[in-house]
């Protein structure tokens, strides 16, 4: 059970709600650090709601809250980014557009390239909430396989899947699925 006083206000200010307070839209510029992430929050000294005496204002605290990106992914101060390339693509290298935070950037594919290979754009990442540096962004190469083939790129592939340039054959500087995810955690 819980008791308490109170008084009811009569002479309520112009605009005011029903308990006597004024409120008023303003806008904040906030400037808002390299390096905060999700949940973190930030203090604005001063520009909260007046206090019931009527004082000073308040601070005014703003939660962060992520956006997702539907194109690139955020590991720490790196972003990452699938890019799918076709067959042809792959045997014979191509200028591929992708985007980053400040725009969008052209990569060439060097021709041969494999799938799973991850490309590196050094600071194209985020910066560190410290201040000492700026993430990568890292592309990772994916090729595409196409599920329904013409009747002469059926033939061509018949004809050419015995030959030696077509069958698997890594080198030493090849790496596995296993050995680039030991090296993600190294």
């Amino acid at each position: 059970m819980c008791n308490g006083t109170g008084k009811i206000i009569n002479n309520r200010p112009p605009g005011s709600d029903a308990n006597g307070m004024i409120g008023k839209e303003d806008s904040i510029s906030i400037k808002i650090p390299a390096g905060v992430a999700d949940g973190m929050q930030l203090n604005v000294s001063g520009k909260g709601n007046m206090g019931i005496s009527g004082g000073n204002p308040g601070d005014l605290i703003v939660i962060i809250q992520e956006e997702k990106n539907e194109k690139l992914v955020r590991e720490n101060n790196n972003l990452h980014y699938d890019l799918y390339i076709s067959f042809s693509d792959a045997a014979l290298g191509t200028t591929k557009e992708i985007p980053t935070l400040e725009g969008k950037a052209k990569i060439k594919i060097e021709k041969g390239i494999q799938s799973g290979k991850v490309l590196r754009l050094r600071n194209k990442g985020l910066p560190s909430i410290e201040g000492y540096g700026t993430g990568d962004l890292l592309i990772h190469i994916n090729l595409w396989t196409p599920q329904n083939l013409a009747k002469d790129q059926i033939s061509f592939f018949e004809q050419n899947s015995n030959s030696n340039n077509m069958q698997p054959n890594p080198t030493k500087t090849d790496k596995s699925f296993f050995e680039r995810v030991k090296d993600m955690f190294n």
